[in-house]
């Protein structure tokens, strides 16, 4: 970018700061299950920063993690059982030392949502990879598949003006390109792109910055469908 641009960027961010309203996580349990559990469950959990917590909609169930739970049952035929440990603001490296230990083990995959505010607070390349390398590695000892997701893209956010916008979207490229890099260097983890999800106005919230029930399940179903398919395997 244009250094010259760089005191519009600010403007906009600042701009954007004070006008977006703030919205809560969502409510009820973090944990859940789909479907008959007489049978043995695929074992999810999803950890990240808000939209992991599930802010833009009311409940878990209409998030993230209750629509990937419904997604995977509806794949694969079996139970899912899921917990949720998100926060909203959280970059990669609260992600990795304050939220990680609050995970138990014995799961079959955990997905990992972040870098939208690796992003925002202008984190580094090396500090993004190294924190979430140490995400990847702890998760590996957790779940038997670890994926992450691609960073949404912002240059799709109605909330943002168009420098801004811009701006943050090829931040988000770069954050991307090295999350797949630490994916590719370890066994049983994966990077899942946020090309292939749909992304309309009604894919928003209405802060039109966080995911409706609506965004969400169309994130999910992608997340799904890549985790389901046996030729994509981490």
């Amino acid at each position: 970018m244009n250094p010259l641009m760089l005191p519009v960027v600010a403007a906009q961010g600042l701009w954007v700061r004070f006008t977006t309203p703030v919205v809560p996580p969502a409510a009820g349990p973090t944990t859940g299950a789909v479907g008959d559990m007489s049978g043995p469950p695929v074992r999810i959990a999803v950890v990240g920063e808000s939209t992991a917590a599930g802010c833009g909609v009311d409940t878990h169930d209409d998030g993230f993690a209750g629509q990937l739970a419904r997604e995977i049952a509806a794949l694969t035929r079996r139970p899912v059982t899921w917990e949720i440990i998100g926060q909203h603001g959280a970059t990669a490296h609260r992600i990795r030392h304050r939220l990680l230990p609050r995970l138990g083990a014995g799961l079959d995959v955990a997905v990992v949502l972040a870098g939208v505010n690796d992003v925002l607070s202008r984190r580094t390349l090396a500090q993004w990879g190294d924190d979430l390398g140490g995400i990847v590695d702890d998760l590996a000892g957790r779940a038997e598949r670890v994926a992450v997701t691609g960073i949404p893209p912002f240059d799709e956010f109605p909330a943002l003006p168009g420098t801004l916008r811009r701006y943050l979207a090829r931040r988000g490229s770069a954050l991307d390109a090295v999350a797949r890099q630490v994916c590719a260097e370890r066994p049983r983890s994966t990077w899942i792109g946020s090309t292939g999800v749909a992304v309309g106005a009604d894919f928003f919230a209405g802060d039109r910055f966080h995911p409706s029930a609506l965004g969400y399940g169309h994130w999910a179903r992608t997340v799904a469908a890549h985790l389901t398919d046996p030729n994509r395997a981490g």
